[in-house]
């Protein structure tokens, strides 16, 4: 039986950016065990010291844009630049697995084979909306291991896009050319959060497409309510494949972080994502408590069959339910 790390060993070995220990450090984390539990939220104490100061960065795109694609790229691009990236890849099959197939790593094989690069497909789990309940966790230790970039992926489904805005500085939306109804093709409500819109597959033939998806998209966006920290958001296009438009995005990225620390929204933000955190932490504390319940355990099949069979009102379901939670 392999002996049981302390929490002293993890952080010097997350300190000496030591990849093993990392990825030890990132199961840990995702663990549901309870001792696993504790351990890790003494880890993650120790290492706060040394969290903060990466640039993290969402990305999202309607399916077929060719997001791993674009990481890889992209990620090549900023590791060339002397940077340490991070991949955080949410797992899009673990819904229904409840596991990862680590699908992105294998799909990003140039930037995963990288000694200043890290990818750790993460499953989703039960959490809401496809994001891994422990991103967050996975982030810092990241980031106390000396990743200056870090880039999550989204799985692309609605909800998500909204978790990982609310734990990245940065949102990243990238979008297709010629797809018909472009300004149609995604929710209002993505586009208002995208601090920057990409164009994708702006390739050889594809680049009169691309041109004019961006014309529309960039007056769709004046549209929209002001950012609250002054910034305009613009779009771009590029080609992953061709390797063009990513120095520009990354250009964008500098002057958005440039822009925001100086007017201390970059930290403001920060700090209301902690809180974003906590009330996040405590509902998915209150969902687990209540379905491990004994009580519930033993009748809540029955509850459920009565509302399916619609010989019990959901209200009424929740309220008995509620009452066995609450006094058993």
């Amino acid at each position: 039986m392999t002996r049981r790390l302390t929490v002293a060993e993890y952080q010097a070995g997350i300190l000496a950016q030591n990849r093993f220990i990392l990825s030890k450090a990132i199961t840990l984390v995702e663990s549901n065990l309870a001792s696993d539990q504790a351990l890790a939220n003494a880890l993650i104490d120790t290492i706060l010291p040394h969290t903060g100061n990466s640039v993290r960065i969402g990305i999202t795109g309607v399916p077929g844009v060719g997001k791993s694609t674009f990481i890889e790229a992209f990620g090549q691009f900023v590791v060339g630049l002397g940077k340490k990236v991070a991949v955080l890849a949410i797992d899009p099959s673990s819904q229904r697995t409840q596991g990862s197939i680590m699908g992105d790593k294998t799909r990003m094989e140039k930037l995963s084979t990288h000694p200043s690069a890290y990818i750790r497909p993460s499953p989703a789990g039960s959490s809401l909306g496809g994001v891994s309940r422990k991103t967050r966790e996975t982030l810092l230790l990241c980031e106390a291991a000396g990743y200056d970039v870090i880039l999550v992926e989204t799985v692309g489904v609605g909800q998500s896009e909204t978790a990982v805005a609310n734990m990245t500085d940065f949102f990243l939306l990238l979008m297709l050319a010629g797809a018909g109804d472009e300004l149609q093709g995604i929710k209002k409500g993505i586009m208002e959060m995208a601090d920057l819109l990409a164009i994708t597959k702006a390739d050889e033939g594809n680049e009169q497409k691309a041109k004019l998806a961006q014309l529309q998209y960039q007056s769709a966006l004046h549209l929209f309510a002001a950012h609250p920290a002054g910034w305009q958001p613009q779009v771009l296009t590029c080609s992953a494949l061709q390797q063009r438009g990513l120095e520009a995005i990354w250009q964008k990225i500098m002057e958005y972080q440039t822009q925001l620390q100086g007017n201390g929204y970059w930290y403001e933000k920060r700090k209301t994502q902690q809180l974003h955190w906590l009330q996040d932490s405590i509902q998915q504390q209150l969902i687990d408590k209540f379905y491990q319940h004994e009580g519930i355990k033993q009748v809540f099949a029955q509850k459920a069959q009565a509302v399916h069979d619609g010989t019990l009102h959901v209200s009424s379901a929740v309220q008995e339910l509620w009452e066995i939670f609450m006094n058993h």
